[in-house]
C-alpha cells in the first residue's frame, strides 16, 4: 500500500483505505468506543497491544467519500508461542456502527490481509467471531495449542497462515514482540 490510497468496494462508494497516520487517532479511538464501547480496552487482545505500536504498515483506516474516518483495523507484530514464531495479531477491526453491513469491514479485511502478504508476513491470528472472519480464511485449524494472555474465548482463537505450514507445531502463550511507544508518546496519547 506503500502510503497510499486504495479505492475499494463497498457499499458506501467511494470508500477509501489508507494507512492510519497520527492525525486519524483521535477519530479512530471515538469510532471505537462507538462501535465497541469503552470495555475494547479490556480486552485480552489489548495486553498484547499496550505499549506497542503496530506493525510496520498495518494500521489501516477506511474513509468516506467526505474524508471521515468510518473504519479501522490494525495488526501487531507477535509471538505465536514458545518457539517465538513470528506471527501478526489483527485487531480490532471496528466500523461505524451506523455503517454496518455495508461492506466497509470486508475491504478492510481484504487490504489488511493483502498488505500484510506483501510485506513478507507468514501468518495472522485474531480474536473474533469464526463466522464472520472464515470468509477470510480464518479457522481454529492451527490455534490448538496457542493460547492468549488471559480471558478468552478457546474457540474464537483464529488464524490464518498466509506462508502454509507456518504455525505447523505453535504452542504456547501469545506474546507481543513488536516495537515499544516512546513513554512521552503514550503520555500524549492519554
Amino acid at each position: 500500500m506503500e502510503a497510499q490510497k486504495n479505492i475499494v468496494e463497498s457499499a458506501v462508494r467511494p470508500l477509501s483505505v489508507s494507512p492510519e497516520t497520527i492525525v486519524d487517532m483521535p477519530a479512530r479511538d471515538a469510532l471505537l468506543d462507538r462501535a465497541m464501547g469503552p470495555r475494547w480496552r479490556k480486552k485480552s487482545s489489548e495486553k498484547l497491544r499496550k505499549g506497542r505500536i503496530p506493525s510496520e504498515g498495518l494500521a489501516l483506516i477506511a474513509r468516506d467519500a467526505s474524508g471521515t474516518v468510518v473504519g479501522t483495523v490494525r495488526l501487531w507484530d507477535i509471538a505465536a508461542g514458545i518457539d517465538g514464531r513470528r506471527a501478526l495479531l489483527l485487531g480490532p477491526l471496528a466500523v461505524d456502527p451506523a455503517l454496518k453491513s455495508t461492506g466497509i469491514g470486508s475491504a478492510l479485511m481484504g487490504e489488511a490481509v493483502a498488505e500484510a502478504a506483501r510485506l513478507g508476513h507468514s501468518a495472522i491470528i485474531l480474536v473474533g467471531d469464526a463466522p464472520y472472519y472464515a470468509r477470510f480464511g480464518f479457522s481454529t485449524g492451527k490455534t490448538g495449542m496457542l493460547a492468549m494472555p488471559g480471558p478468552y474465548e478457546k474457540h474464537r482463537l483464529l488464524a490464518l497462515e498466509l506462508v502454509p505450514g507456518a504455525l505447523d507445531g505453535a504452542q504456547g502463550v501469545i506474546r507481543p514482540t513488536g516495537r515499544k511507544v516512546k513513554r512521552e508518546r503514550i503520555a500524549q496519547a492519554v
